[in-house]
Formats: C-alpha cells, structure tokens, sequence
C-alpha cells in the first residue's frame, strides 16, 4: 500500500466518521471510519519510514581508482 491507499483509507474513514448519517443495525459506521484513519495513518507513517530508509542507503559507492601496489 501506497501512499495514496493510505490517503485514501484516512479520507474514506473521515467521511464515514464525520459526515455520514447512516445507520446500519449490526455495524458501527463511526467506529469502522476510526479505524480506517487509524490504520491509513499508521500506513503513512509506516510507508515514509522505509522510504526514508531505503532513500538513505542508495548512496553511491567510492571508487578509488589509484593503484596503490605500483612504486
């Protein structure tokens, strides 16, 4: 999951918590939106943090072209 999927998730949550009126008998609709925000935001969180560490070790390698075996 992407960054957009979890944008997603935390849009589609927020609009299930907060801007919906809908009631179903055997689910709770507010409770199902705080939970997909809580895991889009852990995804977020999740999905920077290895993109920062995956970022940090493409460094480019040192080459040392001078032969230090001749006199």
């Amino acid at each position: 999951m992407g960054i957009g999927g979890c944008i997603v998730l935390i849009v589609v949550g927020a609009v299930l918590t907060f801007a919906s009126d809908w009631e179903l008998e055997s689910v709770n609709l507010d409770l199902v939106g705080l939970i997909m925000m809580a895991v889009g935001g852990i995804g977020l969180a999740v999905y920077t943090s290895i993109y920062k560490r995956r970022r940090a070790t493409g460094a480019i390698p040192v080459v040392d072209d001078h032969r230090r075996d001749v006199i």
